[in-house]
């Protein structure tokens, strides 16, 4: 439970840190969601561009069975690295946008 609690509360600080950055541009409202029951967490841009609204997804973690998913990585940032520096194993961070037979080829966790 306490490896748990430390993976929450480092995902939920780096969203959080990362969340401070504003485009240079544009009117985007910047999102930080956290379902902390689920263990699901995200960073959303909302932003109207004429007359069309656009909602994306920039970065997006689950915390499964005691691993750090990074289910999808819109950014220049890698976050495994960043996670490893903030003393998470390796082999406690999957990246799930990457397919199953790839991974193998990482330095990271298959699953």
């Amino acid at each position: 439970m306490e490896k748990l609690e430390k993976y929450c509360h480092l995902v939920q600080g780096f969203l959080l840190e990362y969340s401070q950055n504003k485009p240079a541009y544009g009117e985007i409202e910047i999102q930080t969601i956290f379902d902390t029951v689920r263990d699901h967490y995200q960073i959303l841009h909302l932003v109207w561009k004429k007359e069309h609204f656009i909602h994306s997804c920039s970065i997006h973690i689950d915390i499964k069975g005691e691993k750090n998913w990074i289910q999808w990585n819109g950014t220049e940032v890698d976050i495994a690295a960043e996670l490893v520096i903030n003393r998470v194993p390796k082999k406690d961070i999957v990246l799930e946008f990457q397919t199953p037979f790839m991974r193998k080829f990482t330095e990271y966790a298959v699953d």
